[in-house]
């Protein structure tokens, strides 16, 4: 193959995975339908990815916790589960009750994240957690307030 071929299949290529991964335009010549069964099953990997990293923001959503995350996170180029679930979580703040918004709160506290850059960890930190305050100081969380049921 020439060295032209090799780039036009490489711009293919390309196209095809920001169609699947990040909801691209379907690059000419494929089947749209099989392109967006494919993308669906990538954003329903992704929640399953995200459930693991984030088990008590999953656990809130329920059954539903799939198709909430797809739906948020089409068009939405994959950034690793744990910024994606921070991600997530930050954009559902308001309705996160329980472990759900202690989850969050603890990586909060524990890792400096802005939304862009890569997480940090934190040296000390102080955050509102269901039920007290959540304290990071030197590598260590500890919680403090009325003990959970």
């Amino acid at each position: 193959m020439s060295e032209s071929g090799h780039a036009g299949l490489a711009a293919a290529q390309e196209a095809l995975v920001r169609a699947m991964a990040a909801g691209g335009p379907v690059p000419g010549g494929f089947d749209a339908d099989a392109v967006q069964a494919a993308a669906y099953g990538i954003l329903l990997k992704r929640a399953g990815e995200v459930a693991c990293a984030w088990p008590a923001l999953a656990a809130a959503y329920g059954t539903s916790w799939k198709a909430e995350f797809a739906a948020w996170a089409a068009g939405r180029p994959t950034r690793g589960s744990f910024r994606d679930g921070w991600d997530f979580a930050r954009a559902h703040r308001d309705g996160l009750a329980g472990d759900a918004a202690r989850e969050l709160a603890l990586a909060e506290i524990s890792w400096a994240y802005d939304g862009a850059s890569a997480p940090r960890p934190r040296r000390a930190a102080l955050r509102r957690v269901p039920g007290g305050v959540a304290v990071r100081f030197r590598g260590r969380v500890r919680t403090l307030g009325r003990p959970r049921a």
